[in-house]
């Protein structure tokens, strides 16, 4: 053989090819078409054939052969692994109104009177991306931040839904497939009958059942679990010519036996949009998986290039969500929840209902005002829904059922856990507690954020350790984490001496760090993941973010006022610093992160609309050329465009930017900005 291995005879050789292709093509029938064609007892044995055969010959043995899908040896941690494209989420709407309008900016954008979408079911479970090379599964990861993920390849090869090599007579020298690990009904339900059985954890639905079997450290317990797959989309295709459209494309998945939902479709206009979403609402008892919507895509690839991404979503796509289940059940009490920000928070801890599959027990109220416009009481009976099919919300109050004695809701003076004099801002909504880190629950919301997966992802810092430092005053703010010990640490409640070493190490490993992960990390106000990564991007240093004005700010792409103020605050509290210098006097390093090409170009914070027919390039060029000088394409025109480049033909939106005086280009004067 040629990679070194001992030879073999050819007809053993062809023996084995034969096995591993019938065995994956059964594993295909059962797992994916739901229709097996042969039985469990005839497919233990070709697979007991193939056993015997590796055993007597252990060169026969290959990462690809169905053996191998058993589960290999337990992990120690997950390593990240980087998406060659971002893997990004999806905006999202509630009503009819919002698709019609998705339509209308489509159209608008590309300048035509009628478009064509595939459409397919959202999913509910865990989005996952495969990587083949030749043909062969060599990477999958989760989606993690969108550019980083967790490498857990060793789990998706015991998923035999998942291919380990690709069929068919043309194979791409490398591709990127995103979709959807999920759990089926059925399956989900006969899990949780088998743990309950052993007297293990039952798990609340099919997602956080999914999620938990995919993080598994022992892959073996994985190989256990009733994983099941389907592919959404295609990030990276190299060594083959790509489809045309994103149907076509699912369609050549499908020829690689990679598995695709078979409810998807393609429809035109609102109409059609509208349509499917009734008809797949209508299925969604029927069908054998858990989706909360479906998902909108305009059809044509060269169309979604054209129509291009925000910052954290494609534009040309759209997840309509399904109205949320809603269920009755008793208010218990109202309490107040105190966040990292010092927001108080009502919540209204409810008598348990399930509502949408998960057993709810809580929801948040969000603020005063919501609940005075409510008229929520301790005692009432509402109705209660997951907003989004996610986050437990009260839908409104059923007054013919209220108690006599029940009394108004009265958000507190004073903070429930420091107890000091809350303040409410003029113009705001949220009624803070003013103390700082000096208020426990703000320095456990601190240290919780802090130590979370998307920022410094400290393993092992969970919410009861973390209220265990703090009462033993071991740490009063984030940097004090970098001088815990071993003894100390070992000395607390639970926590043994090997799980004191596994958390120092982890403290330790989290000091080689990302920019982006530091400012997110941080707990700056209204400074998200993606925000943090967008600031790292555009400012390139820590020092040169801290020092940035205002207008520098606003030239941020997606960075508006209230974040600039947000980040001006933050950086001008003289403990904020403080704390910045104890992190990287305690070792934090992150390396200098390469400026995006055109964030200090004069065009940064520009907004451009093309429209007509350029002579000297297309459109996508022209659209490439203005994002490189830092500026930004949008498809229609209002108050905030900067710009409209118009060439040929302009059609409406011409018109539109002369009424809202909008400054219009023509191509020389677009390329006479560029070269500056």
């Amino acid at each position: 053989m040629s990679d070194g291995r001992p030879e073999l005879p050819a007809r053993l050789l062809e023996k084995v090819r034969q096995l591993h292709q019938s065995i994956e093509q059964h594993n295909h029938n059962y797992y994916v078409l739901d229709t097996p064609t042969i039985s469990d007892l005839d497919y233990d044995r070709l697979f007991r054939e193939l056993k015997d055969l590796e055993t007597r010959y252990p060169a026969l043995i290959t990462s690809t052969s169905p053996t191998q899908r058993v589960g290999a040896s337990p992990l120690s941690s997950f390593q990240p692994a980087s998406h060659r494209t971002a893997m990004l989420s999806l905006n999202n709407a509630f009503e009819d109104q919002e698709v019609s309008e998705f339509d209308r900016r489509m159209r608008e954008t590309l300048e035509i009177d009628a478009l064509s979408y595939a459409v397919e079911p959202k999913l509910d479970g865990v989005a996952i991306s495969l990587v083949y090379e030749d043909g062969i599964l060599v990477e999958a990861a989760t989606r993690g931040d969108g550019s980083t993920g967790e490498n857990v390849t060793q789990n998706i090869r015991t998923v035999r839904a998942i291919p380990l090599t690709l069929s068919g007579k043309v194979i791409p020298g490398l591709i990127e497939i995103r979709g959807e690990i999920h759990m089926r009904k059925l399956d989900f339900e006969r899990l949780n009958q088998t743990q309950a059985k052993r007297g293990d954890k039952v798990f609340i639905n099919a997602r956080n059942a999914a999620a938990g079997s995919l993080r598994q450290l022992n892959p073996k317990i994985t190989a256990r679990r009733p994983l099941t797959f389907f592919a959404y989309a295609v990030g990276t295709l190299e060594g083959m010519k790509s489809p045309s459209t994103h149907s076509e494309m699912m369609d050549l998945l499908e020829t690689f036996k990679i598995p695709v939902c078979p409810e998807r479709a393609v429809v035109e206009g609102t109409e059609g949009l509208l349509n499917y979403h009734r008809r797949l609402e209508g299925l969604r008892p029927s069908l054998p998986y858990e989706m909360d919507g479906v998902v909108y895509k305009v059809n044509t690839l060269k169309q979604q290039e054209q129509i291009g991404f925000v910052a954290r979503a494609p534009r040309f796509a759209l997840a309509h969500k399904f109205v949320a289940e809603e269920a009755e059940t008793l208010v218990e009490e109202i309490s107040i929840q105190v966040g990292r920000t010092g927001v108080l928070t009502p919540v209204a801890r409810l008598k348990s209902v399930f509502v949408g599959g998960v057993k709810v027990s809580n929801a948040t109220l969000h603020n005063e005002d919501e609940v005075h416009r409510k008229d929520l009481r301790v005692g009432d009976t509402v109705k209660v829904r997951r907003a989004g099919d996610v986050i437990p919300e009260v839908v409104s109050v059923i007054l013919e059922n209220r108690p006599e004695d029940t009394k108004p809701f009265v958000m507190p003076k004073h903070c429930p856990v420091c107890d000091s004099e809350v303040v409410r801002i003029e113009g705001e909504i949220a009624v803070r507690c003013p103390n700082g880190l000096s208020c426990k629950a703000q320095l456990k919301g601190a240290l919780s954020h802090f130590s979370s997966r998307r920022a410094m992802d400290i393993e092992g810092l969970g919410v009861k350790l973390i209220e265990q430092l703090i009462e033993s005053k071991q740490v009063l703010s984030i940097a004090d984490l970098y001088s815990l010990d071993h003894e100390r640490l070992a000395g607390l409640e639970r926590m043994a001496d090997k799980s004191a070493t596994n958390l120092i190490n982890a403290i330790e490993k989290s000091k080689d760090t990302t920019l982006a992960r530091v400012i997110y990390a941080l707990g700056i106000r209204n400074v998200g993941a993606s925000t943090a990564l967008d600031l790292a991007r555009n400012f390139g240093e820590l020092d040169v973010l801290m020092e940035a004005d205002e207008m520098r700010l606003l030239a941020v792409p997606e960075v508006g006022p209230i974040v600039a103020l947000s980040l001006i605050d933050f950086f001008s509290v003289s403990k904020n610093r403080e704390v910045i210098n104890r992190l990287k006097a305690a070792g934090l390093t992150w390396p200098s992160v390469p400026l995006e090409q055109g964030s200090l170009r004069p065009l940064l914070g520009k907004t451009f609309v093309l429209t007509g027919t350029l002579e000297g390039m297309t459109r996508e060029e022209a659209k490439k050329e203005i994002t490189a000088a830092g500026g930004k394409v949008t498809g229609s025109v209002s108050k905030k465009t900067s710009y409209l480049v118009a060439g040929a033909d302009p059609g409406g939106k011409l018109k539109k930017a002369e009424a809202l005086e909008v400054t219009v280009l023509n191509e020389e004067a677009l390329m006479s900005l560029l070269s500056e």
